[in-house]
């Protein structure tokens, strides 16, 4: 037997599986494409998150589509961060190339050129379906987490939240959050500090400060109603089909801060929705990341430990998560360990750490008799690429340097005609783009300081009404004595006489009684 036939025995009988699966293209070795030697991914695997990683240019936007379209097909609903733009096309059907019909000759794949369904969401202004979420939904840890806050500052926010609770006023957007943060320690201090505890000013402002930061990379759009239901995104066509929902992050790029605090937000509560799914053999849902780098190079050291744990715990339900990013080292060795299938496209070693860091993505594969990994992962054309996925018992398969297939759908982006068309067809976007702004923490504190104020003036016009009377009263009795002392001094001058004479007579009588 030939090294050749050896090899095609090798890659077959590890990818050989009793359910169901995805082919990504046809085994490579020695620079030969070996024809029907597929590398496929099990299905039942799916939920165990991977990665795709490579330098520019090499082709990894096109095999996150190729997947993406694959889970669609097998009714699996797909969840893509779309960071360069460049993933719309999945709603068109491809329009075919002679490179293509080349490409799939080699691989021994027919070519079918199909359009997938497709929802096209956003988290800022651009068309799409709007994303968004309330404060209280986040809850005090979380919204902590994301502000990167100190732990006296966040025991604060949890008593603010506490606050909202007992007194029933509804945290849904950034402005509500500023709001009760200023009432604590304004005209609400009195009522805090006799129920809550005394709050520093100091630490209110340094909250207000990171919830600015927050607003000024975009969160004042992300925050509010109507809160998206993560259920949405595991919806299904008629025809069984997965839809894919892309997201728009085109217009964030430079808003990290925003980026990690959605996609937290969103694995939070798909962890806390999505039922235990056991060993169901499919993934409910899976979630593709471009640019992952963008999370973890930004993210605080609290909020690494959050998407870390999140990773570790959301596969049982169903969930399966894809890091796409040049190079592996950008994401974290705790996140890396958690990947299942790997999707290595060419490195450039350009330099000593770029030589340095292929020989470390070289220890990440299954070794092989086949291949120099390291060697192999600079020789890699485009569209090519390293592949180590689990079985079904969840051993690696074998490694091999892959053909990948082309999409099926068109690798171009939508015209504005087409984006147009789509989002008027939208179900979703009639449910979520309505902008709601119900009566909430900052109206209804404001209408109790309203009130207060009124209360107040109203007390301060009592008493000065009272002090008015009374001094009024004063006035009345210091004229009244006046009077009566003023009518003493002026008697009638007959009365004075009577009065002088009668006192006259009383004496002279006394005398005279004195004399007898």
């Amino acid at each position: 037997m030939t090294r050749k036939e050896e090899f095609f025995n090798h890659i077959a009988e590890g990818n050989t599986f009793k359910g169901d699966y995805i082919t990504l293209g046809s085994a490579i070795l020695d620079e030969e494409t070996i024809k029907n030697a597929y590398v496929k991914v099990p299905l039942k695997t799916m939920n165990r998150h991977g990665l795709i990683a490579g330098a520019t240019g090499t082709g990894k936007t096109k095999t996150l589509q190729v997947l993406a379209e694959n889970l669609s097909e097998k009714g699996i609903p797909v969840l893509l961060m779309d960071i360069k733009g460049d993933l719309s096309g999945l709603a068109q059907p491809s329009p075919g190339h002679p490179k293509i019909d080349e490409r799939h000759e080699k691989i021994g794949l027919p070519f079918e050129p199909k359009s997938f369904p497709v929802e096209i969401m956003s988290l800022s202004e651009q068309d799409g379906v709007r994303l968004r979420a309330t404060v209280s939904e986040f809850g005090p840890v979380l919204i902590s987490r994301i502000l990167d806050v100190s732990e006296t500052q966040a025991g604060i926010i949890s008593v603010i939240f506490k606050y909202c609770d007992d007194n029933k006023l509804p945290l849904l957007d950034l402005k509500d959050f500023k709001k009760i943060l200023q009432y604590a320690t304004n005209e609400g201090k009195k009522e805090f500090e006799e129920a809550y505890g005394r709050i520093s000013t100091a630490s209110t402002g340094a909250i207000l400060r990171r919830i600015v930061e927050l607003e000024q990379q975009g969160g004042d759009l992300f925050f509010g109603e109507k809160s998206f239901e993560v259920e949405d995104l595991v919806r299904t066509t008629r025809d069984g089909r997965g839809y894919i929902n892309i997201i728009r992050l085109t217009d964030i790029q430079d808003r990290p801060k925003l980026f990690s605090t959605f996609m937290l937000s969103l694995l939070a509560e798909i962890y806390e929705t999505f039922p235990e799914q056991g060993d169901s053999g499919r993934p409910e849902l899976i979630m593709f990341i471009d640019e992952a780098h963008l999370i973890f190079n930004e993210a605080s050291k609290a909020l690494l430990n959050q998407i870390e744990s999140i990773v570790k715990l959301i596969r049982s339900k169903g969930i399966g998560l894809y890091f796409v990013t040049q190079n592996p080292t950008d994401v974290p060795e705790a996140v890396l360990s958690q990947l299942g299938l790997k999707v290595q496209h060419a490195l450039r070693a350009f330099t000593a750490k770029d030589r340095k860091a292929i020989k470390l993505t070289a220890q990440n594969y299954p070794d092989t008799d086949y291949y120099d990994t390291a060697e192999v992962l600079t020789s890699l054309g485009i569209g090519e690429a390293l592949v180590s996925a689990l079985d079904e018992k969840g051993r690696p398969t074998p490694l091999a340097a892959t053909m990948m297939r082309a999409p099926m759908s068109r690798m171009d982006i939508l015209t504005q005609k087409e984006l147009n068309q789509l989002l008027d067809e939208s179900k979703l976007a009639l449910k979520y783009n309505e902008e709601i702004d119900r009566e909430s923490a900052y109206e209804l504190l404001n209408e109790k300081i309203k009130k207060a104020q009124e209360l107040k003036k109203k007390e301060e016009e009592r008493l000065a009404l009272e002090e008015e009377r009374e001094k009024l009263e004063k006035e009345k009795e210091s004229k009244s004595r006046r009077r009566s002392s003023s009518r003493y001094q002026r008697q009638n001058p007959v009365v004075k006489v009577l009065t002088s004479a009668t006192f006259i007579r009383a004496v002279f009588g006394v005398l005279k009684k004195a004399m007898k």
